[in-house]
């Protein structure tokens, strides 16, 4: 039996093990390791300090779905559909554009992380967070992995899906793997960068504004709000609402490196200028999205590349395809098609 290490617990990575339980159930043994203290990546969910119940979507709100791949990924949405993970959005708007007809979006009534949840549950894989991969070498047959702050671990084959330049930083033999062309084209890729903020309030507290989701054009700060428990359709007496506000690319670039704290001060004051009857939250949490969404992917790549193929490095996510669900399903699909032909 092959030991497999994903690396990432975000949307590809938990696909990626989800998928390979699935066709190779006898021949691999799934880990997943993930760098951060929770499952989702950037289909993170936050929850409430003082409220289990009151949560935010910091990262992807909703997912959009076009006819074509309603289609080719039928499969996909109707699982998650069953389960109650995705649902309809029937919320109010303002601000969408619609890019296709026939597109449908949908949202998670357990927040964004629901969907990357229930792929690492169906996978079966030991799943660790706070394990920060830092250096993939050879030693004998495989690959030995090692972590800050931890002892080193030796797979079969390892998959990579954190954002691309978190892996032209890993070091061990990667580097000697990723040279010439293959180098140019992952300097390349490059991604938007951008803020989210959450405001968690106290059950009862309303907040008086006539849609679930807008998007604001010409704003130098902020581009997005939702209301989160509205948008989800999932009000409730016995919890508190949420809000959540992303900040325009352009805000989020030219504060990149600017402290958290002091983030959070300058949206909190735009939104206050925006919503000047928003009522005070209980708490608010900034995320900082250095990799937000996939600007330039890697060309040429469809969905993958192959490091090495025996011990197999494998790179996929959506800086090889496209920033959205359809395209990290289009990645994990590609990355098991390869594993399953060198496993």
């Amino acid at each position: 039996m092959s030991r497999v290490l994903v690396v990432g617990a975000g949307l590809t990575g938990s696909l990626c093990a989800c998928l390979l339980r699935r066709e190779m159930l006898s021949k691999v043994q799934i880990t997943v390791w993930e760098k951060c203290h929770g499952a989702g990546g950037r289909m993170c969910t936050s929850t409430s300090p003082a409220d289990p119940n009151c949560t935010a979507d910091l990262g992807a709100q909703y997912v959009t779905a076009t006819p074509y791949h309603i289609e080719t990924h039928g499969s996909f949405y109707a699982e998650l559909s069953s389960h109650g993970i995705l649902r309809p959005l029937v919320a109010p708007v303002e601000g969408m554009a619609m890019k296709e007809e026939g597109i449908r979006n949908f949202v998670t009534p357990k927040g964004a992380s629901s969907i990357v949840k229930h792929y690492l549950r169906e996978s079966g894989a030991e799943v660790s967070f706070g394990r920060q991969v830092t250096h993939v070498q050879r030693k004998g047959p495989g690959w030995e992995v090692c972590v800050k702050g931890g002892q080193a671990e030796s797979f079969d084959a390892v998959v990579l899906t954190v954002p691309v330049p978190q892996i032209l930083q890993l070091r061990g033999d990667v580097p000697s793997l990723i040279e010439g062309s293959l180098r140019q084209k992952l300097e390349a890729v490059s991604y938007s960068s951008r803020y989210a903020l959450g405001l968690f309030y106290k059950a009862g507290t309303q907040i008086n504004v006539p849609w679930a989701m807008k998007y604001f054009e010409g704003n130098s700060c902020i581009r997005f709000i939702s209301v989160d428990d509205r948008k989800r359709d999932t009000e409730s007496p016995s919890s508190g609402p949420s809000l959540v506000a992303h900040t325009c690319v352009t805000f989020g670039l030219n504060h990149l490196e600017m402290a958290e704290g002091e983030v959070k001060t300058l949206i909190m004051a735009e939104l206050q200028k925006i919503l000047p009857c928003l009522p005070e939250p209980a708490s608010v949490e900034v995320r900082r999205w250095r990799y937000s969404q996939v600007v330039n992917v890697v060309d040429g790549s469809l969905g993958q590349i192959t490091l090495h193929l025996s011990p197999f490095l494998v790179c996929g996510g959506d800086g090889f395809t496209q920033s959205n669900f359809d395209g990290c399903i289009e990645s994990a699909l590609r990355v098991v098609e390869i594993l399953k032909s060198s496993l």
